[in-house]
């Protein structure tokens, strides 16, 4: 234990914004066939390095087959939450989970270049406590990590609904369900809150079938995936609110909260609108009497095309959609990123009024049809998938897989993994980073980034700016 708060923690989001820039980012990799174990990779972010853009150190598991997709901190800026026993952990392990083993690994990072594995939790054990399968979102919470989960028991993960869990944050033991009272909730994706305000947002993607091996079109043009935000009393750890986007918003994915805990709004991006082939981010926010409202204030429009031009599951209409898979809000709550993995693009919206967002920025890259190549002349596999931004706001960092059975549906073929980055105006504009281009080993895709330091999808904030 440290004998004051780790100096990555900070009161604020204004005051993580001044904080030393990051040097490196962590970047998880995995195996799309299982054939290789996964791992995670730490790469040079400091432009004034020799190995700038490079791979310095990469960390492999003793297992295959797990599929790493999201991961996160043990420890972050909601330690210092006046409500904590917690403020003097330190930021030091990575909880990676692996959404198709339902195995999780705490990797200790606080030497980098060295990271290690310290535990490994056997999907047995998650069974046994939780009853859920498919761990899916970390966040580190003022008490504890909690862990959202995409199935719930079975061998396919229909037995009872997904939720969320919690581990103890010192010795990594799974303690138990988070969820006293779910309401109608049944399908789970992420979650994230306003921890003074002490509420949760909850999202829903699909149960384990309509997603493992393959978006299921059937379902899809059935309305079948999740399309609904869950709101939650976050201490007593019950559902009071839910709100249905519409049941043509299918997969509604990211939830993404203002940073700053004074403002009550937030943001929630939709794959797909099944009447039209648009993205959208809906703004949803909190009145004075405590309830919550939702409104779509982003559409993006799909981009016409050839059949020839696209792949099996889309030929029949004639377009590619946007395919809005990620998006991420910087920490001074101005910018909102949004990764469109369909077309190939990263959109930037100035956010400043939540209900009316202003594109600021574009830039294009990949794409199922349009296939743009990075500055360096690189092909860039996929399309934008997980972004991160740095805690300044001034780079924006993103990978290009989305999940393995989905990346060779929408892109068939293995194209490989690649990391890029994209210097960002302060008065917006977005411009790639010709000298940053970050190649994976053969035979690995790429997803979620963290930052050394924390990042703009990690940490929650306890005090207000000033």
């Amino acid at each position: 234990m440290n004998l004051r708060p780790d100096p990555t923690f900070h009161a604020t989001p204004k005051l993580a914004m001044a904080a030393p820039v990051e040097t490196l980012a962590f970047t998880l990799m995995l195996s799309p066939d299982g054939a290789q174990p996964d791992g995670l990779a730490v790469v040079d972010v400091d432009p004034k390095s020799k190995s700038y853009g490079q791979i310095v150190h990469s960390l492999f598991m003793p297992n295959t087959g797990d599929e790493f997709h999201h991961f996160g901190w043990n420890a972050c800026s909601s330690a210092l939450s006046p409500l904590t026993g917690h403020a003097f952990l330190e930021r030091r392990y990575l909880i990676i989970p692996g959404i198709r083993s339902s195995r999780i690994y705490v990797i200790d990072v606080k030497e980098p270049l060295k990271a290690k594995i310290h535990k490994i939790i056997e999907p047995e054990e998650v069974f046994e406590k939780t009853g859920y399968s498919r761990p899916h979102t970390i966040h580190c919470g003022p008490e504890g990590i909690y862990v959202s989960t995409l199935g719930g028991g079975g061998k396919d993960g229909t037995d009872g609904p997904p939720g969320i869990f919690i581990m103890d944050c010192e010795t990594f033991e799974i303690l138990g369900r988070y969820e006293m009272d779910r309401g109608i909730q049944d399908k789970h994706y992420d979650f994230w809150w306003n921890l003074p305000r002490d509420y949760m947002v909850s999202s829903e993607w699909g149960l384990p079938p309509q997603f493992e091996n393959g978006i299921v079109a059937e379902d899809l043009l059935s309305n079948k995936y999740g399309h609904k935000i869950h709101f939650w009393d976050l201490r007593g750890r019950r559902n009071i609110q839910t709100i249905d986007l519409g049941e043509n918003h299918q997969m509604a994915l990211e939830i993404r909260p203002a940073h700053d805990p004074a403002k009550q709004h937030g943001f929630c991006g939709v794959v797909v609108d099944t009447t039209n082939l648009q993205g959208a981010i809906f703004t949803w926010w909190r009145n004075d009497d405590g309830s919550f409202e939702a409104k779509k204030t982003i559409t993006i429009d799909p981009q016409p095309a050839s059949a020839d031009d696209l792949p099996e599951l889309l030929k029949g209409f004639g377009a590619v959609p946007p395919l809005v898979t990620d998006i991420d809000l910087s920490l001074d709550d101005k910018f909102l990123y949004v990764a469109c993995w369909g077309t190939g693009e990263m959109h930037q919206y100035d956010v400043s009024d939540p209900m009316k967002p202003n594109l600021a920025g574009k830039v294009e890259i990949g794409g199922i049809v349009n296939k743009t190549k990075h500055p360096n002349g690189k092909e860039f596999g996929y399309g934008p998938q997980m972004v991160e931004i740095s805690r300044d706001g001034k780079r924006v960092y993103w990978t290009n897989s989305l999940y393995s059975t989905w990346d060779d549906q929408f892109y068939p073929g293995d194209r490989g993994g690649a990391m890029v980055m994209a210097n960002a105006a302060p008065a917006g504009g977005l411009d790639l980073d010709k000298a940053f281009w970050v190649e994976f080993p053969k035979g690995y895709r790429s997803h979620q980034i963290r930052l050394e330091g924390g990042d703009c999808s990690t940490d929650s904030f306890c005090y207000p700016n000033t």
